[in-house]
């Protein structure tokens, strides 16, 4: 029984150590940029040393896409929250409405996904591995598609388009709200965007003041 608890506490240990570490990344990385930052910074921010660094993370690319998966996993739950309130038959315009509420639209967030994804333009390896996480998160929106939609809109095409559609959707008006900073017209535009993709056109979603 001594040597399981002692392996609980490590565990435990270890798992607090690496939320620690993220914490602190991720406020390192929106105050500075990610390309602009040492692991040294992020130890010293989180109050560890750059071995407890090392055992949980093989580089700050993977501390990254630690970051991008929690990230990823949390707008995935948001997303899918809002959508299973309508079952098999999607109810396009308020599910989209609901979606747009409750979507995570952080300008810190979004301040290192940009830093990262330059950064990840010139790696190749980093490129495959960023492109990889954007692929399953078009993956899992073309399944909930799939069950909720009877017909997708001609211009759509398949449902891998349409999935991608909606994600450049979402990628162009968060580019445009770390310039104005204004996130209630940012929910507004996606609203209009993703109604205007996933219906004929005959919905009125809300309009901009």
């Amino acid at each position: 029984m001594g040597v399981e608890a002692t392996a609980k506490r490590v565990t435990r240990r270890r798992v607090r150590t690496r939320a620690n570490l993220l914490d602190a990344a991720f406020g390192v990385f929106a105050a500075k940029g990610f390309g602009r930052v040492s692991i040294e910074e992020v130890c010293e921010a989180a109050g560890y040393s750059r071995g407890a660094f090392y055992s949980n993370f093989d580089s700050l690319d993977g501390l990254f896409f630690a970051l991008y998966q929690e990230r990823a996993e949390l707008i995935a739950e948001q997303v899918a929250g809002a959508l299973a309130l309508d079952g098999p038959d999607l109810d396009v315009p308020a599910a989209v409405d609901r979606v747009t509420d409750v979507l995570l639209l952080d300008l810190d967030w979004l301040l290192v996904k940009t830093d990262f994804l330059v950064h990840a333009a010139r790696d190749a390896a980093v490129a495959q591995t960023l492109l990889g996480h954007r692929a399953r998160l078009r993956g899992a929106i073309a399944h909930r598609l799939a069950r909720s939609l009877a017909e997708l809109p001609s211009v759509l095409g398949d449902l891998d388009a349409a999935a991608y559609a909606v994600v450049a959707a979402y990628d162009g008006v968060t580019t445009q709200l770390l310039l104005d900073k204004d996130v209630e017209h940012a929910r507004v535009w996606l609203k209009q965007l993703l109604t205007a993709l996933l219906t004929d056109g005959s919905a009125t979603p809300e309009q901009l003041p």
